[in-house]
């Protein structure tokens, strides 16, 4: 077709006026300004930023296009996926956020498994084990539970696979950790993008994106000034709250300094960004003075300073508003961009991930042909993540030949996956008595398909202890199991007549034995399987006489377990149960025929910081026979009879019933010695008896207790008082746990 000289005069000037236009409007709108948004990095400070976008929306000023950096990556890459400002809010400042920033996931969704070690392993910092040498993480939190978090709140848009297809186009900073360039991501996995951005080097492990290692943005580009004005936009409103300069009086100390260090180096950048911007630009910079980038009891604070910064420049961000009609159909636009996630057609398991196929096919496989429930998705992820042997496990939705689907991918723990974990326990009453033990456990992990582990455990002090334990599961899901196990131990249990002290035994025994069992889900166990306990009681202190008992026993046993509390150092709530059954024949080759009951079932309950703790244990043989030196039951000590001495009285049968209330009367960064803290004091009514006919209400001994308690990495420590009914005290200093 041939064009006339006549019609490409007239053409060519009309393209050209309309290629100098403005084009930030919604079709069928009127040309007006594009509008860009730059967010700075600044960690808990960039809360503020939610607070300039609350004044944009109330303002009825549009946003054409975001370039965020770190904590700004986060906040806008939200905003851009279509979130509001409100809704960016009541995230931020939720439970649920604080929490993203720690690794393990909520207590409720540990594995079973992983719940009965932190039972004695108070430590809850692993060391990895490889080959042969100890392992620190690549970062103190591998950003698991953040990205879980960001997934569940960008699956509107999980389509997009360039961030110009999103409700408003969006860049994100990072900076590949090898050669220190800043790298601008507009296209791919839009929660990588955001996660790779607030990737702090030393808090955040780095996140690997197509052949890189990436960190935070802030390194190279904290005020992305350049990468917003290159996304053709014709005004920037600019948000800067960036880390403050110390005055010479605040560097007192080695963090502060190297904190100053690093302002430095940033502000550098970003003064220069500032330097670019024109006349017509918005600068804002909310006024959060020293506030630290880590302190997340600024948010709300922040919130209101940044609201407070954008309506003192009302008269300038004018000139952007909208009339009610127009914003109201720019709003709809994002809106109409958010869509539904698509059906799963099919699940597969990403390259590099195929160590972990069974387990992923078994445990997501049934995810095919449904459509995708970010609850369902975030609940999977996290179960299979709980079992402690993964850095990281993610999904991401793709296409292929015009089918939808998700790929899995799951990485082992780059420190491990072999780890050791530590405990420590300490009691002194202040009266001479005092005892300690340090411990040790190797987990050997992944020695099978299946997520075999082989386990050893070495425990120094008064009761030493050396354990090995093979766990085998049975199934992809790790349901059933076996566990072949071995255990020699010494410990130390008093001997008693009528509540008077006759002598205090040390026991050594080895046991090994069989066990089998079922997980059921991860709030629970049963497991039944045969013993042989073999060893010899001595005199420690009391009458030599006394004749040392050698044993050898073979016994069945069955237990059934629960396990719902929300933390197992200062439960606030849940419940645990615990009731076990053990059975010595003779026609196994025991000396005599023996059953041993014993129960435990604590209960937690909340208001605000008050929590209330029903507590009941009690135990008994069965048989008329004496008992052995080994089944005895001890009580004394901080909860268990606090106005007594440590394991002090000891009996054939035991009950104990505490009740307890503590407030938590810090927070941690305002608690003492900026750790978690708790006042409370306890009710205690129990005893031991030798004869079951003796058992009765009037015959217990009613003690109590006031204590200061820390919930510390070490684990808990009490410094408390016990008291009983007769006037008698005894003070505590008690590191382990109680419960």
């Amino acid at each position: 077709m041939r064009v006339s000289p006549l019609f490409l005069c007239l053409l060519l000037p009309a393209l050209s006026i309309a290629a100098a236009a403005p084009s930030g409007s919604v079709a069928g709108e009127p040309e007006r300004l594009r509008i860009g948004l730059v967010l700075s990095g600044g960690g808990a400070r960039g809360a503020a930023h939610i607070g300039v976008l609350k004044v944009l929306e109330q303002e009825r000023i549009p946003i054409d296009a975001i370039a965020g950096t770190s904590i700004g990556a986060v906040v806008g890459g939200l905003y851009a996926s279509g979130l509001s400002a409100a809704e960016i809010e009541a995230v931020i400042g939720s439970a649920e956020w604080l929490a993203a920033f720690r690794d393990e996931p909520p207590r409720s969704r540990l594995s079973f498994r992983r719940k009965s070690e932190d039972q004695n392993f108070l430590v809850r910092f692993p060391l990895g084990l490889k080959s042969g040498d100890f392992r620190l993480p690549r970062g103190l939190v591998s950003g698991q539970r953040l990205q879980q978090v960001l997934r569940r709140l960008t699956l509107p848009v999980v389509a997009a696979r360039s961030f110009d297809e999103l409700p408003t186009p969006f860049r994100a900073v990072a900076t590949d950790l090898e050669s220190g360039e800043g790298v601008v991501l507009g296209e791919g996995d839009l929660v990588t993008a955001m996660r790779a951005s607030v990737s702090a080097p030393g808090v955040f492990a780095p996140v690997e994106h197509e052949g890189r290692l990436l960190v935070d943005g802030g390194l190279a580009d904290n005020l992305p000034v350049d990468v917003a004005r290159a996304m053709g936009v014709d005004r920037l409103i600019v948000v800067d709250v960036g880390f403050p300069l110390q005055a010479r009086s605040g560097l007192d100390s080695v963090g502060t300094i190297s904190n100053q260090m690093l302002a430095i180096l940033i502000r550098r950048g970003s003064d220069a960004q500032r330097r670019s911007l024109s006349p017509q630009d918005v600068l804002l910079a909310p006024a959060l003075g020293e506030a630290s980038s880590f302190d997340f009891g600024l948010i709300p604070r922040a919130v209101e300073l940044g609201e407070q910064a954008a309506r003192e420049q009302l008269d300038r961000l004018a000139e952007f508003r909208l009339e009610a009609g127009a914003y109201r159909r720019y709003a709809a636009a994002r809106e109409s961009a958010r869509q539904p996630p698509p059906r799963i057609d099919y699940v597969r398991v990403a390259e590099g991930s195929e160590r972990y196929q069974r387990v992923l096919d078994a445990n997501f496989g049934t995810l095919a042909g449904t459509q995708p429930d970010g609850n369902e998705l975030d609940a999977r992820v996290t179960t299979l993540y709980g079992r402690g042997n993964l850095e990281t496990l993610e999904y991401r939705f793709e296409s292929a030949g015009g089918l939808d689907g998700i790929a899995l991918r799951a990485r082992r723990n780059s420190w491990g996956p072999n780890y050791v974990r530590f405990g420590l326990s300490l009691q002194d009453d202040f009266d001479g008595n005092s005892s300690y033990n340090a411990a040790a456990r190797f987990v050997l992990s992944e020695i099978s398909a299946l997520g075999a582990e082989w386990v050893w455990d070495l425990q120094v002090g008064e009761n030493p202890r050396v354990a090995s334990e093979v766990y085998l599961p049975l199934d992809d899901r790790a349901r059933w199991f076996l566990m072949p196990h071995a255990r020699f131990e010494v410990r130390n249990v008093p001997l008693l007549e009528e509540q008077r002290r006759l002598a205090e035994f040390r026991l050594s025994s080895f046991e090994y034995g069989l066990d089998a069992g079922r997980e059921l889900s991860n709030w629970g166990e049963v497991r039944a399987g045969f013993r042989r306990v073999t060893g010899r009681s001595r005199v420690r202190l009391g009458d030599p006489a006394l004749e040392p008992e050698d044993f050898d026993v073979r016994e069945y046993f069955a237990r059934f377990s629960y396990d719902g509390l929300d933390d197992v150092n200062f439960p606030r709530r849940g419940q645990s149960l615990r009731a076990e059954w053990r059975g010595e024949r003779r026609d196994l080759g025991s000396e005599r025929s023996a059953d041993l009951l014993t129960f435990d079932w604590l209960a937690a309950r909340s208001r605000g910081r008050d929590t209330a703790v029903l507590w009941t244990s009690m135990g008994t043989n069965v048989d008329s026979e004496p008992a052995s030196v080994r089944t005895l039951f001890p009580l004394g000590g901080f909860l268990n009879l606090s106005g007594l001495a440590p394991d002090s009285i000891s009996g054939r049968h035991f009950a104990i019933t505490r009740l307890m209330y503590y407030r938590q009367i810090g927070r941690g960064g305002e608690g003492f010695l900026n750790v978690p803290a708790y006042a409370g004091l306890s009710y205690e009514i129990g005893n031991v008896w030798d004869n079951r006919n003796d058992i009765s209400f009037g015959s217990a001994r009613r003690q109590g207790s006031l204590f200061l308690g820390l919930d510390t990495l070490l684990g808990p420590v009490y410094l408390g008082t016990g008291f009983d009914d007769e006037g008698e005290t005894a003070f505590y200093l008690f590191l382990g746990r109680t419960f």
